[in-house]
């Protein structure tokens, strides 16, 4: 439901909300378990709140350990006995390629829910997240019939007299564990490949963002999913994430998060040896050099950190030019963050919206009070916008060394350090000086040296002279604690899928 509050803001503000969006909020929100809206078994609901204001969007019914239970029985059951398990790959396919048209029928009443939950842009949703999540599940529906095994050669005997295969099987029940900052697009990275594979599927959206997975459930509803091949359980990681993470019936975990939570999935998850995917944190390099088109490079190096907010596990936070290029650059990023018009999500000219939550607002603040008390200069933002909402401002430091925590450690928000260097010999080590691996940038016109850097650069996406670009059939992952496997490709059914070999004495 929304508060008072709530609905006078939206209303003083540029936008209404949509009728199904209104009558959505409105409605109870219940876990979804077995093709059923349940209740919480302890009856417990916990708030979502609007980011642009503080304040309480609705009441969201909270998933504990018996929930769980609940939900990994139904999982279990449509795995081993239900419809799910009898269904055809190209059965499979065709229903995971009628969900993705079921998102893009509701796709603006999904961007605003997401605007409103998340705090991002609207029109950033209308264009990245929904459009990348249809895309994501069509790719992935395709794969559903094209998962195969080998005939393997014996190396010693006759193959007169032995005959040996390989059989691609789901690995089972998978519990999926999705962050807050690009909600219903983790859902679909997690969602697509399961469920091509023949997995069934009990996910927890983040406790701060649990509104477009639960519209999601009403989605595959409708496409027609057998009951228990995808549950849905809003809650807290304290509870119901540790549950999942440690449930002796889950055979596989995949998680996307930071990466000290990822260290406490991978220990619960030793309770019965389950697989583990991890999607991480980061804390990406972005490389400019003085020969790059720097009219690109700009705003580029611009977007790699201040899109979404900087919440995106793949930032580009440490921001290295070549010292020649640098007093331009560094004034061209500036005039750029400055540019940026920060507000609601829904507000049309938004560019930039608030943090997630209270939480993190607080986390991002004590990251740019350390970088000021070790002597960092701040060169534009690092302070609140406005009086309501959990708004900062992009924000630029110089004068950093490798040593400062605002160079080591994941911000998580809109906030660059910008270094210069002499040359490429210099900057290689540099860049690769952090526990992370996620991903990283490289600006320049010389493709040769674009290309000998990339081979160097301990990541797991390299991007030369664009930066977030992605696609469903780009494998998406990091290197040293940025994560295990990958999300995206066909490298992600990896995942999924169990390898049986099969051996015949002819």
């Amino acid at each position: 439901m929304l508060t008072e509050t709530s609905t006078e803001k939206s209303q003083a503000l540029s936008y209404s909300l949509l009728p199904k969006v209104q009558d959505f909020l409105k409605s109870p929100k219940k876990l979804f378990i077995g093709g059923n809206w349940v209740d919480a078994v302890s009856g417990k609901t916990f708030p979502t709140y609007d980011p642009a204001t503080g304040e309480v969007l609705a009441f969201v019914a909270e998933a504990d350990k018996e929930d769980v239970d609940k939900a990994v029985k139904a999982a279990r059951e449509a795995f081993e006995k239900g419809p799910w398990s009898k269904m055809t790959p190209a059965e499979r396919g065709k229903l995971i390629w009628k969900l993705a048209d079921l998102i893009e029928e509701n796709l603006e009443e999904l961007a605003q829910v997401e605007s409103l939950d998340n705090g991002k842009p609207m029109s950033v949703a209308r264009v990245a997240d929904l459009p990348l999540s249809i895309d994501l599940f069509r790719y992935m529906s395709g794969w559903a019939t094209k998962i195969e095994g080998e005939t393997i050669p014996f190396s010693l005997a006759s193959p007169e007299k032995f005959f040996a295969y390989t059989r691609r099987e789901p690995i089972g029940v998978v519990g999926q564990i999705i962050p807050w900052n690009f909600p219903l697009l983790m859902a679909a990275w997690k969602l697509g490949p399961a469920l091509a594979t023949g997995c069934t599927v009990v996910l927890k959206p983040a406790e701060q963002t649990p509104l477009s997975a639960l519209w999601l459930g009403e989605l595959i509803q409708q496409a027609g999913f057998p009951d228990g091949v995808v549950n849905i359980l809003p809650g807290f990681g304290e509870t119901a994430g540790a549950a999942i993470a440690s449930h002796m019936d889950i055979d596989k975990v995949a998680f996307t998060g930071s990466t000290e939570v990822g260290k406490i999935i991978v220990k619960a998850a030793t309770s019965n040896l389950k697989k583990v995917s991890l999607e991480l944190g980061g804390k990406s390099p972005n490389i400019i050099f003085a020969d790059a088109d720097l009219s690109t490079a700009i705003p580029g190096a611009a977007s790699a950190i201040f899109f979404n907010h900087g919440q995106c596990c793949c930032a580009g936070s440490r921001l290295y030019i070549e010292k020649k290029a640098f007093d331009k650059v560094l004034a061209g990023i500036t005039e750029e963050a400055k540019k940026i018009r920060l507000g609601p999500g829904l507000e049309p000219s938004t560019e930039m919206g608030p943090l997630v939550s209270q939480e993190q607002y607080d986390r991002v603040f004590s990251y740019i009070r350390s970088g000021m008390d070790e002597g960092a200069t701040v060169v534009t933002g690092g302070k609140r916008y406005g009086e309501k909402g959990y708004f900062i401002t992009p924000t630029i430091f110089t004068g950093v060394n490798p040593s400062m925590k605002i160079v080591n450690e994941e911000i998580f928000g809109p906030v660059v350090c910008a270094a210069p260097f002499e040359d490429t010999e210099e900057i290689t080590p540099v860049a690769n000086q952090t526990i992370y691996g996620l991903a990283a940038g490289i600006w320049t016109r010389d493709i040769s040296k674009a290309h000998r850097l990339a081979s160097k650069l301990k990541a797991g996406t390299v991007w030369i002279n664009c930066y977030n670009v992605f696609d469903a059939s780009l494998p998406f992952g990091g290197y040293k604690q940025s994560g295990w496997g990958r999300e995206m490709g066909h490298a992600v059914l990896e995942n999924y899928l169990e390898t049986k070999t099969v051996c015949i004495q002819l």
